[in-house]
């Protein structure tokens, strides 16, 4: 009788472990034979393999459980692919080829609908803004400057318009997971108190996700670096590894710290704005302390020289580790701090003509 009660408590965990919350991936990548492809999450400084296998004619399957959906990459090894999507526990259907591995068809995860919902409904926003920075582009290699001009101000609109609905989604969607990657993304350009609430309205379970951990601690980051805050200090050395404090920097009328880095377009894109704004404006007393997020010294040296930046250039080399990046709570680049003479933040993250048009006015009203 016992043995009996055994079997029966034994088969009970059995079929418990087997009706687990879990995901079963099934694929079908034509092209791809005898290809390894990796099922892999973001860590904190690299991607984490959650599970590999070879296809075989295009075909193959993978399982495990997960916390929570999240966004995964699927890589396919020595073949220089690799796709995002939103895994989850359940049965998740991958079909495709791969020559357009991006271009992939995912069902069964509801969350990657939301996130696929989302980017159609963005889309028309999403080309018009696309051919407005080439029109840009075209203008500035011109040296049109009333186009650019005009062109900036329907950037600007359009920026408005695409950070609208982006907000609108996280208030109405506030139990999907695709929720905290949106709201991490946009975040730079939110006060935190903006962040703070919009983390308080999502679901209970959507906010034990590690984003959102990851975010209200950015958050108080963000609190010391907020309009109205002193700067604070830090120490990083310059092109020639003499170590530059922001303090030292700190007493021209206008101090801006620009964060930016060699490999990064749009920072490369913003520079000739920065350029603009210090030829015109230095000797009336506004100052840039450059703060390179690069990895590679020459990279760096070599933008420095190219795109004609001609104030202090400070870095570690380390990257997205960089210690004032971390101090300032910058996630994204471009990103600056506008600093009056007393080292308080009075601006944030001005681009295009904004930098110049704020630069212009402080400097008048301080004649």
């Amino acid at each position: 009788m016992k043995k009996l009660i055994y079997l029966f408590v034994l088969a009970a965990l059995i079929t418990c472990c087997k009706t687990k919350p879990h995901f079963i991936v099934k694929a079908n990548i034509r092209g791809s034979d005898s290809l390894t492809f990796l099922l892999q999450k973001r860590g904190p400084s690299k991607y984490i393999t959650i599970d590999s296998v070879k296809s075989r004619k295009g075909v193959f399957k993978m399982e495990g459980t997960v916390e929570y959906p999240d966004m995964v990459m699927l890589t396919a090894m020595n073949a220089g692919k690799r796709v995002g999507f939103f895994l989850e526990n359940s049965k998740i259907e991958i079909t495709g080829q791969i020559d357009s591995l991006a271009d992939i068809k995912v069902k069964g995860s509801k969350t990657q609908d939301e996130y696929k919902a989302f980017l159609t409904s963005n889309k028309v926003l999403g080309e018009k803004y696309a051919g407005l920075q080439n029109d840009y582009q075209l203008a500035n290699q011109a040296n049109d400057t009333a186009k650019q001009s005009s062109i900036e101000k329907e950037l600007k609109s359009l920026e408005g318009d695409m950070t609208k609905m982006q907000k609108d989604f996280i208030k109405n969607n506030p139990a999907s997971y695709f929720t905290p990657l949106l709201l991490a993304s946009i975040s730079s350009d939110m006060e935190p108190d903006e962040i703070d609430a919009a983390i308080n309205s999502l679901d209970t379970n959507v906010a034990k996700v590690q984003i959102i951990k990851d975010l209200s601690i950015r958050v108080k980051a963000l609190k010391n670096v907020a309009v109205g805050q002193k700067a604070p200090d830090f120490t990083l050395n310059d092109v020639n590894g003499t170590p530059v404090s922001l303090s030292s920097k700190v007493g021209s009328k206008l101090l801006l710290i620009d964060f930016w880095a060699s490999w990064c377009h749009p920072c490369r894109m913003e520079n000739p704005n920065v350029v603009k704004v210090y030829n015109e404006f230095h000797k009336k007393g506004f100052d840039v302390f450059g703060v390179s997020l690069d990895r590679s010294k020459d990279d760096w040296v070599k933008a420095i020289a190219d795109d004609k930046l001609t104030w202090t250039h400070v870095s570690d080399l380390q990257y997205w580790d960089n210690a004032a990046a971390k101090l300032y709570a910058v996630n994204s680049i471009p990103a600056n701090f506008l600093l009056d003479e007393n080292g308080v933040i009075i601006a944030k993250n001005l681009r295009e003509g904004d930098l110049y048009n704020k630069v212009k006015e402080i400097l008048e009203l301080l004649k």
